[in-house]
């Protein structure tokens, strides 16, 4: 049987699903492994390939590989990867999966929205924003059908734009940036070493916790601005978030671009009624929540085609790749 393995290599995980050409899954794995242990992460990459030959009694067609950095011209490794990972900038993949052919390797965000726009909730779309929201944030861009990639390959590093030139610097150097005002790997200067974790503070604002609520208010006005400065450089149809707490941020974000005049349709997936109700996002956007809008095959009908033509922007959260 012919099916093709792809592998996403996080900060502390390495999650991989095997597909059919025409994107049916037939495996899924999820293993964690120890980030002190220097390349510990090239061993749970081979096991899972070759579990994976194991289960489904062959070798995969082809191999590709997603990782956070930025991804060398040839498309063959990581060639920038700042303070995480030591080891995996110029990896090639080949050698320790023992390939013949290329491993592809491509920036983690971008191999995201690829996802999306293959079988997922940007599926039929041509100008879609995704950013993801973890350790850090992540981002990617498709403007007329084609993936932003730039001259070096860095294009669509939304986590990395300036929000506050004053502001402390990220991993890029860059000052005040949506990374710094959102991601998970400032929460505790945020919290003022309150919180371990975004969902720490969470479960604080659930409580009522006065500065937990200052906290999450002022990270999700800072994810409003910066979506709404994205949408005038790039025009995009649907904002497609993507983590955990997606659906968690769903629900200010709506309601800090509606202020702005943003006329915002929410998909709200199946994942993300896990976490919120539509009932909730409703309330916030006056306007019905949609759901189960990505079974249809005729995209003249798909439900998130025709509610993009009919806002000024969509917002769908999570991100359908959350739930693989």
């Amino acid at each position: 049987m012919k099916f093709l393995l792809g592998i996403d290599l996080g900060g502390s995980s390495v999650k991989a699903v095997a597909v059919t050409p025409d994107g049916t899954t037939l495996a899924k794995f999820n293993e964690s492994f120890h980030t002190a242990r220097r390349l510990q992460f090239v061993d749970t990459v081979v096991e899972i390939a070759s579990r994976t030959a194991r289960q489904l009694g062959s070798e995969p067609a082809r191999i590709g590989l997603s990782a956070p950095g930025l991804a060398s011209q040839d498309g063959q490794s990581i060639a920038f990867m700042p303070g995480r990972l030591d080891g995996l900038v110029d990896l090639r993949w080949a050698k320790p999966l023992n390939r013949e052919d290329i491993v592809p390797v491509v920036n983690d965000a971008q191999a995201a929205l690829l996802g999306e726009v293959w079988l997922g909730a940007a599926r039929g779309l041509t100008n879609v924003i995704l950013l993801t929201l973890g350790t850090g944030v992540g981002g990617a861009a498709m403007v007329d059908g084609r993936l932003l990639r730039g001259h070096t390959g860095k294009a669509g590093h939304l986590g990395h734009v300036t929000l506050d030139m004053d502001g402390p610097l990220d991993v890029c150097n860059m000052p005040g940036s949506l990374e710094v005002q959102i991601g998970n790997c400032t929460i505790g200067e945020r919290g003022k070493g309150r919180f371990a974790t975004t969902h720490e503070l969470i479960e604080a604002v659930r409580k009522g916790d006065v500065q937990a609520v200052e906290v999450w208010h002022r990270s999700l006005k800072a994810l409003a601005v910066a979506i709404g400065g994205f949408t005038n450089v790039l025009d995009p149809e649907a904002v497609i978030i993507g983590g955990g707490i997606a659906a968690y941020k769903c629900l200010e974000l709506i309601r800090r671009l509606r202020e702005r005049g943003v006329g915002v349709r929410c998909v709200l997936t199946r994942g993300g009624a896990q976490f919120v109700t539509p009932l909730s996002v409703a309330a916030l956007s006056e306007d019905k929540v949609y759901t189960d809008l990505f079974s249809l095959t005729d995209e003249s009908e798909m439900g998130h085609i025709r509610l993009s033509r009919e806002a000024d922007l969509l917002v769908v959260a999570p991100a359908s790749a959350d739930f693989i």
